[in-house]
């Protein structure tokens, strides 16, 4: 159901008299598919692993980091090629799915947990939940310790859309347990709930001489999946909202500042996006972040087998 009453209450509308138009987002219709085949080191039983990125249709058969965000491609995925310590590994939880003949494909993403293990020396283990977003993946991964010194986040955008649009559907258990798995040693489970989470974040951005990345919240779009949705809802609607959002009715906690996201500055250094308040309405945005995934949770922590799709993101304006 499009949410037509929390539009009413964003600050930056467009009213009803007025035109509305829809753009697509390039690539968000998901049928066009990059496959790649990484094959693991010998050490950890050489099985090959078939990584998948949005972006021209290919094929690669060889174990080499992909280049994100060439030709005006704006998405990166959670699928990586790691390399820790010369030993190679592919990771996938994102993957193309056939919808039906008048959709074609859509977008799965899945919460799972990847395990490196090899002769007792090598026990890894860590719960990376399905992810696709705006921005760049720094190929080849080569620690778990820090799983965003890898991403530049966003991509450049000077427009304020009144909605995110786009066709979703979601398995999301109703269990209150979460896995913990951050790396070495045994997997825990914790309690919790894991959820979907679908957002657009719009930002202001700018760069002090130290090369720190300073960045104002312009707009918001944001909503979380609490249960599962087994039917496809089409032309479904977030609403943008503009300004400082916090004191209204609809403002959730996770809809605030945020301070794990990262990217590159001038200098080509990964530093974080230090977001540091809220921009007045009116003022124009220079990038645009847009993260769909299967869990809520901090990085490897997340409900294993929940399962999200989406499929023709669009900007409403």
């Amino acid at each position: 159901m499009k949410r037509i009453s929390l539009l009413g209450v964003c600050l930056m509308l467009v009213v009803t008299s007025k035109a509305q138009k829809i753009e697509k987002v390039t690539f968000g219709d998901f049928e066009q598919w990059a496959v790649r085949y990484i094959k693991d080191s010998r050490l950890l039983g050489g099985k090959t692993h078939a990584l998948y990125a949005i972006a021209p249709t290919d094929t690669i058969r060889e174990n080499a980091v992909f280049v994100y965000g060439k030709n005006g491609n704006p998405w990166s995925v959670s699928n990586a090629y790691a390399v820790v310590a010369g030993i190679e590994k592919g990771s996938g939880t994102v993957s193309p799915e056939y919808r039906d003949a008048e959709h074609g494909y859509c977008c799965r993403m899945d919460s799972k947990l990847e395990t490196v293990t090899a002769f007792g020396v090598i026990d890894i283990k860590v719960l990376v939940a399905g992810t696709i977003f705006t921005g760049k993946t720094i190929e080849p991964i080569r620690t778990a310790k820090d799983p965003y010194q890898n991403i530049d986040f966003g991509v450049p955008f000077t427009k304020c859309p009144t909605a995110m649009v786009l066709d979703y559907k979601a398995l999301i258990s109703q269990e209150n347990t979460l896995t913990y798995a951050k790396g070495m040693g045994r997997p825990k489970t914790i309690e919790g709930h894991d959820q979907g989470q679908l957002f657009c974040l719009l930002q202001k951005r700018w760069e002090d001489s130290e090369g720190n990345i300073h960045a104002l919240r312009v707009g918001t779009a944001y909503e979380r999946l609490t249960k599962s949705q087994p039917v496809w809802q089409n032309d479904h609607e977030i609403p943008f909202c503009y300004g400082d959002i916090t004191k209204q009715p609809y403002f959730k906690s996770y809809m605030g500042l945020a301070s794990t996201m990262r990217a590159i500055n001038s200098k080509g250094k990964i530093v974080p996006i230090i977001e540091e308040g809220w921009a007045p309405k009116g003022t124009k945005p220079t990038h645009m972040i847009i993260n769909l995934t299967s869990g809520c949770h901090e990085a490897f922590v997340g409900h294993e087998g929940n399962t999200v799709w989406v499929d023709n993101i669009r900007l409403k304006y």
